[in-house]
């Protein structure tokens, strides 16, 4: 990271132009790469643009990379995570415990399945469903815990794994957001029965389009997740439907992109990781604020996420600095309109309602300059630092 001095010229020099959230140059470093790659599919004698060859060689890459027994790609995290239900077996009459904070497709992939989404309150300092508020949840119905990664911290899945155990329960972990993320020597993902990443652009390994993968130890929970996302059929004989399933196909070009891009991952979330660092370093114990957790264990850096006390105050200071930031999950999920019919009557959730209140994260992608990061600093320090009226 630059010095103290070199920040001061940074900053001046930053504010002639906006921090980005969303990096719009993402894949520019790539371009000549997925234009030739659309030219050759686009071209090629075979004319297979979904779950060709290259589809193969990518669930592959990414099998063996986290020691998996399969990887499934498919058209979406949420359709990743619906697949994964499905191919659980969940479906009416079960009920599977959710975080309250976090979206929309936590609640809405059980209600597709017929199951009724049960909300749970978060961990109020890592704003991951909390164990032993789920637990207290749990009803003769409760089929599946299904805890979600959030604002690139991991759940505690050596608790969720041990509650799912000793109750019998499934355990799917909705690892979207958490690609590259390892807790107690586990990839993120591979926890539970399954797990899923998604590669919608905004994510750690994102691409210029939808598109996800179910990730699983369990070979026979692949095999029933790669029929459903082909309408049933088992990808040998065309034609022939075993089960109901969807069309949740990966697209062979982007496929082709993201082996190209998955060498340069690791250096990417790298870089991400060291934002992290440095924003940590620079930004615990200001008065308002509270930052993520120290700590290496469990992190993805997907996003890098305050509490603040009054977060619209910090937001419009931060933009008038010409930084953009993003408010992720305004309301919590029990208390938006299509799923408040399904939360429990007279449940609570106050550490989702006051993380939904005061959350604000900070831009963190790797496409960041250092004097870009010292901006974003210094623009957090200046404001809580202000006197308070």
């Amino acid at each position: 990271m630059t010095t103290t001095s070199d920040a001061a010229t940074a900053t001046a020099e930053d504010r002639a132009g906006r921090v980005p959230f969303f990096p719009p140059d993402l894949f520019h470093e790539d371009r000549d790469v997925l234009l030739r790659l659309l030219y050759e599919i686009g071209t090629g004698a075979d004319q297979k643009f979904i779950l060709g060859d290259r589809t193969r060689r990518f669930e592959d890459a990414l099998r063996e990379r986290l020691g998996a027994a399969d990887a499934v790609a498919c058209s979406s995290g949420t359709s990743a995570l619906h697949l994964v239900l499905t191919a659980l077996g969940i479906g009416p009459g079960d009920e599977v415990v959710v975080p309250a904070l976090g979206c929309a497709p936590l609640a809405a992939a059980v209600l597709h399945t017929g199951a009724v989404p049960v909300f749970g309150d978060v961990d109020p300092a890592t704003l991951t469903l909390d164990p032993a508020d789920a637990e207290t949840r749990i009803t003769p119905r409760t089929k599946a815990l299904m805890p979600a990664h959030m604002f690139s911290l991991m759940a505690d899945m050596p608790r969720f794994t041990a509650l799912a155990a000793a109750r019998g329960l499934r355990l799917v972990e909705d690892s979207a957001v958490a690609q590259g993320a390892v807790l107690d020597g586990t990839p993120a993902g591979l926890w539970g029965d399954a797990g899923l990443y998604s590669f919608v652009q905004v994510k750690s390994f994102g691409m210029p389009g939808e598109g996800g993968v179910v990730v699983t130890r369990d070979e026979d929970t692949g095999r029933r997740v790669r029929m459903l996302r082909n309408h049933g059929q088992d990808g040998v004989r065309r034609g022939l439907h075993h089960t109901i399933g969807v069309n949740s196909r990966f697209d062979e070009i982007q496929a082709a992109f993201q082996l190209h891009r998955l060498p340069g991952l690791d250096a990417r979330l790298a870089r991400r990781a060291e934002i992290a660092a440095h924003y940590t370093e620079h930004l615990t114990g200001l008065p308002g604020l509270t930052t993520p957790p120290p700590g290496t264990e469990g992190r993805c850096h997907y996003v890098y996420t305050l509490l603040a006390e009054d977060r619209d105050a910090l937001r419009d200071h931060l933009s008038a600095a010409g930084v953009d930031t993003h408010v992720y999950y305004p309301r919590t999920l029990p208390e938006q309109t299509a799923f408040t019919p399904f939360a429990t009557p007279g449940a609570d959730w106050p550490h989702a309602r006051d993380a939904a209140r005061r959350q604000l994260s900070l831009p963190v992608h790797h496409r960041l300059t250092d004097a870009q990061v010292e901006h974003v600093t210094a623009t957090v320090r200046a404001h809580a630092r202000r006197p308070r009226r």
